[in-house]
């Protein structure tokens, strides 16, 4: 399909590539206790004293994680509010409170996003359409999760004290903004180019304590179409970086690209991997909205901004259930969506 400027769109089965490169202009971390332990403690934004963040509740600091990454960002880039003119947030608690309570006073007209955690992956993707398409100069994305207040919505209170098995993960006390914009700038992070829409993938898995199992099918799909739809091999790209499969989900991913005759051992990173060390004690790694949030804005695009990397596809996961769906026995679908970052050096 062509555009009224001539560029095409459509990318082979599920992907788009972008006309003219939509640019990350500015972005900001915000992360809490443990985050601010692990490797990338040095370069988030913000770390919290306590992850209540002065709320009194866990609902309420996860708002706060909001505000203030999406304040920093706009900051960071130079803008001020009313120039930014579309929203896209969301985050993983039931009707995404976090976000509305926490962005309302922005006063900035708001698209809720819900991906799960491959929630940035799918709002960096929708505001890159906006903007590619002529509809905004400016748009603004943030993600956030929070441990406790997902493990209250998910699991079981904190008060409860459950053992959790050597296949869990943690979720990520983080949130991650960014500014994307339609011009460039002097101190663009990186280039958007490229985005791939993933489909619902369910193997049939149950196990929410095992979510990177439950996600791989899907990050193994979106990687695999990418790498199809736009004719390039592994080899292409410095880095393909899925959200928070962990140390499960990333076997179970390379075995399944393998089988696709496609290796990406030496190219894969996962966020989730990656975010805390050995002596965290988070098992099998991070999870949540804010996992590839904070990764992203702390980590990745410091690479592509210095030079360090030049091409990267940014695939953020997503298990797609919720306490009614996993009560009543239904499987864990899982989804995630791919994001070509280029470094503008």
């Amino acid at each position: 399909m062509e555009s009224s400027s001539g560029a095409f769109f459509e990318q082979g089965k599920q992907s788009i590539k972008i006309p003219v490169p939509v640019y990350i202009r500015a972005s900001a971390s915000v992360a809490g206790t443990k985050e601010g332990q692990g490797p990338f403690a040095d370069l988030f934004d913000v770390v919290g004293v306590d992850d209540k963040f002065g709320c009194d509740t866990w609902e309420e600091a996860e708002s706060t994680l909001q505000k203030e990454a999406l304040q920093l960002a706009i900051g960071k880039a130079g803008l001020k509010n009313e120039d930014i003119r579309f929203l896209f947030a969301g985050d993983l608690l039931g009707q995404s409170i976090a976000s509305s309570f926490g962005l309302a006073s922005f006063q900035i007209p708001l698209l809720g996003m819900y991906g799960a955690c491959s929630t940035c992956g799918l709002s960096l993707s929708a505001a890159t359409i906006m903007i590619a398409g002529g509809m905004a100069q400016y748009a603004a994305c943030v993600t956030s999760s929070h441990f406790a207040s997902a493990e209250k919505e998910f699991r079981f209170p904190l008060g409860y004290g459950s053992q959790r098995p050597l296949s869990a993960t943690w979720t990520v006390t983080g949130s991650g903004a960014f500014v994307v914009s339609s011009e460039k700038g002097s101190k663009d992070r990186a280039m958007i180019t490229g985005i791939t829409i993933g489909k619902i993938m369910d193997f049939g898995l149950k196990d929410s304590m095992n979510m990177g199992a439950c996600m791989a099918p899907a990050a193994c799909s979106t990687i695999y179409q990418h790498l199809v739809d736009f004719g390039r091999t592994p080899s292409d790209y410095d880095k393909i970086i899925t959200g928070d499969l962990g140390k499960v989900g990333q076997k179970v991913l390379l075995d399944m690209m393998r089988e696709k005759g496609m290796d990406i051992e030496k190219q894969h990173m996962d966020c989730g991997i990656e975010i805390y060390d050995e002596s965290q004690d988070a098992h099998a790694g991070g999870s949540g909205c804010g996992c590839s949030a904070i990764t992203l804005s702390a980590y990745i695009l410091k690479q592509l901004e210095e030079g360090k990397w030049k091409r990267v596809l940014f695939v953020p996961t997503g298990a797609l259930l919720s306490k009614t769906s996993f009560n009543e026995g239904q499987s864990i679908p899982g989804i995630a969506h791919g994001v070509e970052l280029v470094s503008c050096k």
